[in-house]
């Protein structure tokens, strides 16, 4: 079983490095641009530091999803950091819709009927290289739309690989902060295995994936980590507590054993990517009966049903 799934994982190809970037619309600092012609200063403190904050919206037709959650945990980034929002919510809506549209008409799409994701960035700005926090300098904001790619049915399916990894990662990982050479070795970590993302353990507990939150369903409830400084507070948290409770699912957040994780009935993922995915072989051992399970496709299910309600309200 454990080839099997292995080969029917599609495991991502390496990526390549590009001589030229593609050129997408962004928006950096006040201008509307494309990549290519996007510039910083080598002194600006996201690039010297990782000091800034990120967010990652999805895009459904035109329409920006959860898109409130995902400013607000922008805004309890920005808090962390001692930083200020630059923006209002309408200014931050306005520049999304701007890249949306400008996106649509540089790919040729009919309409906005494509799927995108905005990658959102702020750091502290530009100055002199120095550990202590500047006060009096200018927020760097970059922001930029691709398009998003989904797991594929057969991956749906089937269900993805997982592997494990202890979580050697800083303990302030409620920020979601461009600080991401943690998440990029926990990440390389499954893609030398050909496995879809690390699922990770801190003192023996259940922390989070690279770049996923993990959910555990024993005799039908739905298992997930608090939420501390030790994980990311994925959107995905609350909208996953409203499908359980339209679907009748028992929902608890608490401390999670690596012995109740290797003992599920059903592992998921969630992410602004993956939406909800279920795991059906870790540590080349089968999830539950090895095929996603019942919890997993009310999961999903709900999740389409709000996609589908936020498609029926104006862009």
């Amino acid at each position: 079983m454990g080839r099997k799934l292995t080969r029917l994982n599609n495991p991502p190809t390496r990526p390549f490095a590009m001589t030229t970037l593609p050129a997408l619309p962004c928006y950096l600092n006040g201008e509307f641009t494309t990549l290519p012609n996007a510039k910083i200063s080598v002194m600006d403190r996201g690039f010297i530091f990782g000091d800034g904050v990120y967010e990652v919206v999805p895009v459904y037709q035109g329409h920006l999803f959860c898109f409130a959650n995902h400013m607000a945990r922008l805004e309890r980034s920005l808090k962390e950091l001692r930083m200020n929002n630059p923006y209002s919510r309408p200014q931050w809506t306005q520049i999304a819709m701007r890249l949306i549209a400008d996106y649509a008409q540089s790919t040729g799409a009919t309409g906005q009927n494509i799927d995108q994701l905005i990658y959102i960035q702020v750091t502290r700005g530009v100055a002199m290289r120095d550990h202590v926090m500047p006060t009096d300098i200018t927020p760097t904001v970059f922001v930029m739309t691709s398009k998003m790619t989904t797991p594929s049915s057969e991956q749906r399916r089937l269900g993805v690989v997982c592997v494990t990894a202890d979580d050697f990662r800083w303990e302030k990982a409620h920020i979601k902060s461009t600080s991401l050479l943690g998440a990029v070795f926990a990440r390389q970590i499954s893609f030398d295995q050909e496995a879809v993302e690390t699922i990770m353990f801190r003192d023996g507990f259940l922390s989070e994936a690279a770049a996923c939150n993990v959910w555990v369903v024993k005799d039908g409830r739905l298992l997930g980590t608090p939420k501390d400084n030790l994980v990311l507070e994925g959107i995905r948290y609350g909208l996953i507590e409203e499908i359980c409770a339209k679907q009748g699912i028992a929902f608890e957040l608490r401390r999670v054993t690596r012995a109740e994780v290797m003992a599920a009935d059903e592992i998921l993922l969630s992410s602004a990517t993956k939406e909800v995915l279920p795991v059906t072989l870790l540590d080349g051992q089968p999830v539950g009966n090895g095929a996603p399970g019942p919890v997993y496709a009310q999961l999903y299910a709900g999740y389409q049903e709000a996609k589908a309600e936020l498609l029926q309200t104006p862009a």
